[in-house]
């Protein structure tokens, strides 16, 4: 479970989180939205441990993060950073196996979820590639394939669909829910509002570093809420196959 209470950060004196409160559930998927500069990916760094609040607290089990060593949260979470550029010369197999390399998991397992996590993100055709070759896209999967391997309970990506086109957008995602689904507690930066409502259980929806809305799908992606966040017009329709909300700009 992710505990959020009170959270606020400030740089520069202004405050790029004001007073942020939720609760993450595990065997859910949380959408973290909103628009540029709201303080999505702040955020999920606070939740992450890779960034203090000024004020406030947030607990993973129970436990206030910053209290958490380095090798704790590295059996606790995992997280997709934004942008997922891989800086260094290794191959795309080496990369993802590399999620392994901090967790307490017995390592007769390794090459197993190495293999699955490949398949499952269509990149084991390029895992004797130098991941600095790959595209931005395949660079962001191999990234989230690390993610996949490291089978920690609570997931934390930020943008994981940014650089992927419609197929594999999909197929992240439906991973991501899979994964929520055997228990972990999952928590997505996206800015796709169709996505969020197709994939995510919760939505919470930032504005100016404070929550505007958090809820389900349809409670939080209505007309009256997207268009003063967004300063957008929009009509909500719903889904035909999926039952969810769609947001279709006016």
């Amino acid at each position: 479970m992710i505990e959020i209470r009170n959270v606020t950060v400030t740089l520069g004196g202004r405050n790029l989180l004001d007073d942020v409160s939720t609760t993450c559930h595990p065997g859910s998927l949380t959408a973290l939205v909103g628009p540029n500069g709201a303080g999505k990916s702040t955020l999920l760094a606070v939740i992450a441990g890779d960034r203090t609040s000024y004020r406030g607290t947030v607990k993973l089990h129970g436990k206030d993060v910053t209290r958490h060593s380095v090798r704790d949260l590295a059996q606790i979470r995992s997280v997709f950073p934004q942008g997922s550029v891989i800086r260094f010369g290794y191959t795309v197999e080496e990369v993802i196996a590399m999620g392994r390399a901090f967790r307490d998991l017995p390592p007769g397992g390794d090459d197993e979820a190495v293999l699955d996590a490949m398949i499952s993100t269509e990149v084991e055709h390029m895992a004797f590639r130098n991941a600095q070759t790959l595209s931005g896209g395949e660079q962001a999967r191999t990234t989230f394939a690390r993610v996949v391997v490291q089978a920690t309970p609570i997931v934390l990506l930020d943008e994981p669909t940014a650089a992927l086109d419609l197929r594999h957008q999909e197929r992240v995602l439906a991973r991501a829910r899979d994964m929520a689904r055997t228990g972990a507690t999952v928590v997505a930066v996206l800015h796709d509002l169709n996505l969020a409502a197709a994939y995510a259980d919760k939505v919470v929806l930032l504005a100016n570093g404070k929550v505007a809305a958090d809820g389900d799908p349809w409670e939080v992606l209505t007309q009256d809420l997207i268009e003063r966040v967004y300063r957008q017009a929009v009509r909500i329709l719903e889904h035909p196959v999926r039952g969810c909300p769609v947001v279709l700009t006016t």
